[in-house]
């Protein structure tokens, strides 16, 4: 299938790698070590190098599904959208039109829980819906090679095993499944071999049963020690004079003739750090989108957020300057390319790009917060430029520079590697300690269900 020997290019270096007919491959490389450059090697898109031997699959016969093609599907979408021209809300292309139409009775679709949300427009699916259907577009069209990236991310656990399990039929079968990985808990078991990638440089480490191989792993992910400084703050918790931060009373969410959530009370006091878990398509983005304001229908609850009561003439913004956001929504619409500086300045004003002129202290502390989460050196990089690990990092950095009273963090580790989650999971915690924004995380990995939080709101 794959058989490489000497390669160089600017990005890429492959000493040697063979991938043979059904062998079950895994590579593991942190955010920003390249593994894109394998994507773009794969699919035919990256400029000539020179190799020894370069054998690999017609291009048109490898499908690639991540994070940058879900990106690129979903402004597609937006661009398409009629909704302002039309009397309905246009939902866009349909999920079902992702597939074959003489397929739409394979079974494979109910196995991966997608048979309910073919009617649906790909706009209205979540980000692991999305995920899933692409594969099914794949697997549908007849790819030989499907090249995974992090596929596991943001699905809940059912769906975890579901997926591993169609999978690894495939590569069972005719097909051969390459997945790109962040985790080393994220490596299924009916994975084989594995190669590691770093700064561009893929080396083949070996089987994964091999207790060789895992105290190779073992040293290339050992965290060094962070003595970066903690970035200062910019207001004090004692300035918040509510007995809550949020009270929803009786919530009720309706789409389309069908409840995401009703009779719902959620509570939160300052410093009641909440824990939200549940199935993919239960309504978890929902409950943050109601508190946010981004979802309309907060306006027809009964919801107080900020000691704002929803409806009374307040300004969604008089909100969001007490909040910080990082959500798989935001990222989606953070479309505005500027230098990454700008991006995580932009946090004080909560816009999409910087149309205001910031203070010197706050360039100082957005400054501080790209340090703490190891990007200060890509401060002038653009931030399209940068890896979607590494812009997910830079939005939570984005989200904590004004202090905010209640951090909002929707699955805020999709896309990262296991050294910035762990480094990310560590904020939280640390965070906690501070004891200044009460912390909303919603999450499917059971090892991000930290002590810090008192309560558990399972949808």
């Amino acid at each position: 299938m794959i058989n490489i020997t000497n390669y160089k290019h600017p990005k890429l270096t492959i000493n040697h790698w063979q991938v043979g007919k059904a062998e079950r491959w895994c590579i593991l490389g942190r955010n920003g070590s390249g593994k894109q450059y394998i994507d773009q090697l794969l699919t035919g898109r990256i400029s000539p190098a020179s190799a020894k031997e370069l054998s690999l699959p017609n291009p048109d016969k490898v499908a690639l599904v991540s994070f940058e093609t879900q990106q690129q599907i979903y402004e597609n979408e937006l661009k398409l959208d009629a909704t302002d021209y039309i009397d309905t809300n246009d939902i866009g292309t349909k999920a079902k039109d992702f597939l074959p139409s003489n397929k739409l009775n394979e079974p494979i679709i109910d196995e991966l829980g997608l048979r309910h949300r073919l009617e649906s427009g790909y706009r209205q699916l979540s980000t692991g819906e999305g995920r899933k259907l692409l594969i099914l577009q794949a697997i549908l069209n007849g790819a030989e090679l499907l090249v995974c990236d992090n596929p596991f991310d943001s699905l809940d656990e059912e769906s975890c095993i579901a997926l591993s399990a169609a999978l690894e039929r495939l590569s069972n079968s005719a097909i051969n499944v390459l997945l790109m990985l962040s985790n080393r808990q994220d490596i299924p078991t009916w994975c084989e071999k594995v190669a590691f990638i770093e700064r561009g440089h893929l080396n083949v480490i070996g089987d994964l049963n091999s207790d060789v191989t895992k105290q190779q792993l073992d040293t290339l992910l050992t965290p060094t020690l962070d003595d970066v400084a903690w970035p200062e703050r910019s207001k004090q918790l004692t300035d918040y004079q509510y007995d809550y931060l949020v009270k929803l009373v009786q919530g009720k969410v309706h789409y389309n003739g069908v409840d995401v959530f009703s009779n719902l009370d959620v509570q939160i006091k300052p410093l009641q750090h909440t824990l939200i878990t549940g199935a993919n398509g239960t309504g978890k983005s929902t409950l943050v989108q109601l508190i946010t304001g981004d979802c309309t229908q907060c306006y027809s609850n009964n919801i107080e957020v900020l000691g704002y009561k929803r409806g009374s003439g307040e300004s969604i913004w008089e909100l969001k300057k007490q909040m910080g956001i990082v959500s798989s929504e935001l990222h989606r619409q953070y479309r505005v390319n500027g230098q990454l500086l700008t991006v995580v300045t932009s946090g004080f004003f909560d816009s999409i790009g910087l149309y205001q002129t910031p203070e010197n202290y706050q360039i100082e502390i957005a400054r501080q917060w790209l340090n703490k989460v190891g990007l200060i050196e890509h401060q002038y990089t653009s931030f399209n430029d940068l890896s979607y690990g590494e812009q997910r990092l830079a939005l939570i950095a984005r989200a904590l520079v004004k202090s905010p009273y209640l951090l909002i963090l929707d699955e805020p580790t999709q896309g990262l590697d296991e050294l910035n989650r762990h480094r990310v999971l560590n904020f939280i915690e640390h965070l906690a300690t501070q004891k200044h924004s009460t912390i909303i995380l919603v999450s499917h990995r059971k090892d991000e269900f930290l002590p810090i939080f008192s309560q558990h709101i399972s949808l």
